[in-house]
């Protein structure tokens, strides 16, 4: 197996991408097509309201995911805060997957916690990882143009 190099990760505000949303969604580890009806039942058994982060709340979250890396020494190359989701790129290092996600998660949502009381971030989150520079050249590229969109 490749030595991995880094990694992308993204993960979403509550409520902001839902089964059965427009987009697709992914269940299971299959993407499947949209489904109104699904996604209706989801909103009405929603227990708190959906998050989108404004533009401070966006640079709030921003501080606190590079502040965060700084403390434990990790590069963060590539970090795009929008306001449905964040996308951040990470050079590879010996802590699990999960726990570094978690990390970051649990950083911004101490950042913003004065402005959602309740339930900031979907459960789980979505992980690429990167096997060589390229690789890695190409997940900062995307997230790099996604920060100006």
């Amino acid at each position: 197996m490749k030595n991995t190099v880094g990694y992308m990760i993204t993960w979403t505000t509550y409520g902001t991408w839902l089964q059965g949303d427009e987009r697709g969604y992914v269940k299971n580890g299959e993407i499947l097509p949209s489904n109104e009806k699904l996604k209706s039942a989801n909103q009405q058994q929603q227990k708190f309201q959906t998050v989108r982060l404004d533009s401070n709340q966006r640079q709030i979250a921003e501080k606190a995911i590079l502040d965060e890396a700084k403390r434990v020494n990790q590069k963060i190359p590539a970090l795009a805060i929008c306001s449905n989701h964040v996308h951040l790129v990470a050079q590879a290092n010996d802590e699990p997957i999960n726990l570094f996600v978690r990390r970051y998660k649990v950083a911004v949502t101490n950042a913003l916690r004065k402005y959602f009381p309740d339930k900031i971030w979907t459960a789980g989150y979505d992980k690429r990882y990167c096997f060589s520079q390229e690789d890695l050249t190409k997940k900062i590229q995307y997230v790099q143009h996604h920060k100006n969109i």
